[in-house]
């Protein structure tokens, strides 16, 4: 039965959406009953009760969850820098290992997995190719099957929703840890429909199993699912940063500073050298659809120019309906 905090489809806007997660809380953990367990989770890996994955399981099935296992930015999501390696570490509560999938390896060894019989995935995506949950996903998925092990992925929401899928799709030379498969930068898939694609498209015979979510429609952004934003990383503070990340990103390529080391990065961006008077000369008014953007003064704590003023600008979405952040405004330059 639906739980009550589901409003039905039919007719009016639907809210509190249930996540894998909660789901896995109100009933579905009973499957797991004798299996040995690790857990793919981090800081973001909450149920509507605010209760970590790792301790739902814990008081649910004891003794059974023998591993747990860290993203980019680590298990607790505590290194805030991008491209920094978090190291192993010990869970002193349950006496199992924590095990950095973001270290000198990114992929699971022998050792990690002889630990477990099922790892349980329950990671929160933005919606963006580049987000490396899928790619640490994609290597335990790749694990599982020479290891003979089983993926389990306790489904979330794309942020962004998944009816908009915008931006290059990426080559096949090109694939990597930042690009693991031919999806448009604005992808419009859950953790749990990629899992799936990927063991489609690269034949992987994983046994993979999905726990959906409840209520979700592909048209919600995160502000109709009725849930809490809860930080997937430390430079992911707010749904609106989800929002302008496919196109803000890039800047992590250049010069500018992307509002790394700033309260609100990727909404923020800029550099010393920026003149955000004659920059505005040359924007195309048309890209601005949906978006504004404010002339803005930052000095970044850390990251790119850390200590330095910088000048740039602070984008705000006006309509999530018609803003497309993969064809942000100074793109569209007239020449």
């Amino acid at each position: 039965m639906v739980p009550k905090t589901v409003r039905e489809e039919n007719g009016y806007h639907m809210k509190n959406v249930l996540t894998g997660l909660d789901r896995l809380t109100e009933g579905e953990w009973k499957r797991f009953k004798g299996q040995r367990l690790g857990l793919l989770s981090n800081q973001a890996s909450l149920n509507r009760k605010l209760e970590t994955a790792r301790d739902v399981l814990l008081k649910r099935l004891p003794g059974q969850l023998r591993a747990l296992f860290g993203p980019q930015h680590g298990y607790g999501g505590e290194d805030q820098d991008n491209m920094v390696e978090t190291p192993h570490a010990h869970d002193s509560t349950l006496n199992v290992p924590v095990f950095s999938l973001y270290a000198e390896s990114r992929e699971p060894n022998p050792e990690m997995f002889d630990l477990i019989d099922t790892l349980i995935v329950d990671l929160q995506d933005v919606g963006t190719r580049v987000y490396t949950f899928s790619s640490t996903m994609l290597h335990c998925m790749r694990a599982a099957v020479g290891f003979g092990k089983k993926i389990v992925v306790l489904d979330r929401p794309n942020p962004l929703g998944g009816k908009i899928m915008e931006g290059n799709r990426l080559s096949t030379e090109l694939f990597s840890f930042v690009g693991p498969a031919s999806l448009p930068m604005r992808h419009g898939l859950t953790m749990g429909e990629m899992a799936r694609l990927f063991n489609r498209v690269f034949a992987l015979e994983c046994d993979l199993e999905i726990i959906p979510m409840i209520g979700w429609n592909r048209h919600m952004t995160w502000p109709e699912t009725g849930l809490r934003w809860l930080m997937p990383s430390p430079n992911m503070p707010f749904p609106e940063t989800a929002f302008v990340y496919p196109g803000q990103v890039l800047w992590e390529g250049t010069h500018v500073s992307e509002g790394r080391g700033t309260s609100r990065p990727f909404e923020i961006f800029g550099a010393p050298y920026f003149e955000p008077t004659a920059i505005r000369k040359h924007l195309d008014s048309k890209a601005l659809n949906g978006c504004r953007l404010q002339d803005y003064l930052f000095r970044p704590t850390f990251h790119k120019w850390s200590g330095k003023l910088c000048r740039g600008f602070m984008l705000h979405i006006l309509d999530l309906e018609v803003y497309r952040p993969t064809t942000p405004p100074w793109r569209c330059c007239r020449q």
